[in-house]
């Protein structure tokens, strides 16, 4: 009978979950998808036989769902398979807009075993979607007890057997999963008998939990009992146990102390197995009949509860493995499928998306400080580059023929003067200044009649002179280098102050809100952060812009110097007295 009204209960499933295939639904009316993959190998929770029509748990947060594009209440999510047309049951135990967190089951038909093919897609975005959540369809028709302690009043029962607690309205506190229950130890949960609570020993029973304790803790998770006799799942120093009727059945699980750990214990027949943390930690023959009686959770047990779950049957190690892994918080068995630049794309949108005004001007001088910067390291890179070239050219031609550039009214001087390569270089502007002065005087002694030649006094004025000229170059080479020095020592103190006032508008906002969430924190924070590798950004370029550009100014100034004191070296030659 059993059987038959199992397959009646997923015909209906398969039934309804068809109809809702059909009843106008259109993944292209959603703007948003987000594809997560499963990962049964090794590389994730690795699942050698798979698992069937499993609750999927899936946690939204800033970091992989932009709250934004919904609807406030969630009201438009749905999920699809791997095909992006095939809708899955799914509820939405939590969906908090304002701190951006959120947990969505989702019913798998199946998980395959050792591979990386399954997946579930998120669709949002459409305002003309109404609400979707299916909480009684997301479990099989074996499940007869979920609580989540999300719920904003008494805890009730997810699934369709409305199997609730007895007016239990729990201390709520931050769970592995959405929220958890705090119980004191005065009191539990009492769930009332019925017939979908009923042990038949012959189909099985699955109890799992998320719990966290004290050391040595000592209490009952789980009692069922019926006229004394029944079975019971309890911590005693810590250890895991099992009781039933009157006898006690170590397992080889110790539970640590004040942290979140998966515990669950299976029984089929007269064989009861213990799972810690998805893996099997013992197992006894219990010698337990068919009965029912009320369910006990927590009773007289001071405990931390999330994700209580009861089924009428066992299920396998695998099922009990996945249940863990797909739980934890960073999941090895989920992950966001990487499309190109998508993640990418996705951090970047996050971070420009929470910066302050603030922020936006500070990166706005920035990005001005970079442009002005990189003009004046090309424009400071091709005018070394062609005073180089051309110092080169003329010290070629001057150390080839210097009797006759040391003579004003030359041929060769005239013919170097009409070069326009010329204009480029330094040393050829020291050098007509030399050639200029030296001019002068030869006009001057020659309407005089006196002979040609330079006297000290006159050597001492062309250096004059030409030291005047290397100074003005100097000023010429060093022209705009202050700028790279500004974007050095101000674009990071730039990028701190926008640092520091978007700390302090985040945690004033913080504190306005009255909670404290890291989901909130982060993205206030880490756009904060941009100003400051934005001034770094600016900053360090033109570092190395500038002492790469000093080094090149530094030695097109020395050969300039010493093509000074070549000239007057060789014009003393010819002329001196």
């Amino acid at each position: 009978m059993r059987n038959i009204a199992n397959w009646m209960v997923a015909t209906a499933s398969l039934l309804a979950l068809t109809a809702h295939a059909a009843d106008g639904f259109n993944p292209d009316d959603w703007k948003y998808k987000q594809k997560t993959m499963i990962n049964t190998t090794a590389e994730g929770v690795e699942l050698k036989q798979g698992a069937s029509q499993f609750p999927l748990a899936l946690r939204l947060h800033t970091g992989n769902f932009a709250f934004a594009e919904a609807k406030p209440d969630g009201s438009d999510l749905r999920v699809t398979a791997a095909d992006g047309k095939t809708p899955l049951r799914f509820h939405i135990e939590k969906y908090d807009a304002t701190n951006e967190l959120a947990v969505v089951w989702v019913q798998m038909p199946k998980l395959a075993p050792s591979a990386k093919t399954d997946a579930v897609n998120l669709l949002w975005g459409n305002e003309k979607a109404a609400a979707a959540s299916d909480a009684k369809g997301s479990y099989d028709a074996a499940q007869s007890l979920v609580l989540h302690f999300s719920d904003n009043g008494p805890v009730r029962d997810l699934t369709g057997n409305a199997n609730h607690p007895r007016d239990f309205t729990p201390k709520v506190v931050p769970g592995p999963l959405g929220d958890a229950a705090s119980l004191d130890g005065s009191s539990g949960l009492t769930v009332p008998a019925s017939p979908s609570l009923k042990l038949v020993t012959a189909n099985g029973l699955t109890f799992t939990a998320w719990i966290k304790t004290g050391a040595n803790a000592s209490g009952t998770l789980f009692e069922q009992s019926e006229g004394g006799k029944g079975l019971a799942l309890a911590l005693k120093g810590g250890k895991l146990i099992a009781l039933a009727n009157g006898k006690e059945f170590p397992s080889k699980a110790t539970v640590l102390a004040d942290t979140w750990q998966h515990v669950a214990i299976t029984l089929i027949g007269g064989r009861l197995t213990f799972y810690l943390e998805g893996t099997e930690a013992g197992t006894a023959d219990v010698p337990v009949a068919d009965g029912g009686g009320d369910i006990q959770i927590g009773a007289a047990f001071r405990v931390e509860l999330d994700e209580v779950t009861l089924a009428a049957t066992s299920r396998s190690a695998e099922y009990i493995k996945a249940l863990h892994g797909s739980q934890q918080s960073d999941s090895l068995m989920l992950e966001a499928e990487e499309e190109a630049a998508g993640e990418s794309a996705s951090y970047i949108g996050i971070l420009l998306g929470a910066l302050t005004v603030d922020g936006w001007i500070v990166i706005g001088i920035l990005a001005v400080m970079a442009v002005i910067s990189v003009a004046v390291m090309i424009g400071k890179t091709l005018f070394l580059g062609r005073a180089d070239k051309a110092n080169s050219a003329f010290l070629n031609t001057f150390r080839n023929n210097p009797r006759h550039l040391l003579q004003p009214d030359s041929m060769e001087t005239k013919a170097i003067a009409e070069d326009d390569a010329m204009l480029h270089s330094t040393i050829y502007r020291l050098y007509k200044i030399g050639i200029e002065e030296m001019r002068h005087r030869f006009e001057t002694q020659s309407k005089s009649g006196t002979e040609i030649s330079l006297s000290a006094a006159a050597l001492n004025s062309i250096r004059a002179a030409m030291d005047a000229g290397l100074v003005r170059e100097n000023q010429r080479l060093n022209s705009q280098i202050v700028y790279l020095t500004i974007a050095i020592s101000g674009g990071p103190f730039l990028g701190l102050l926008g640092t520091v006032v978007g700390v302090m508008i985040t945690f004033a906002a913080i504190a306005a809100a009255g909670d404290v969430n890291v989901n909130s924190i982060a993205p206030g924070i880490a756009a904060a952060l941009v100003a400051t590798v934005a001034g770094l950004a600016v900053a360090i370029p033109a570092l190395f812009g500038y002492n790469w550009l000093a080094i090149r100014i530094k030695n097109v100034s020395a050969d300039t110097q010493v093509f000074a004191d070549e000239f007057l070296t060789k014009s003393a030659e010819l002329y001196a007295v």
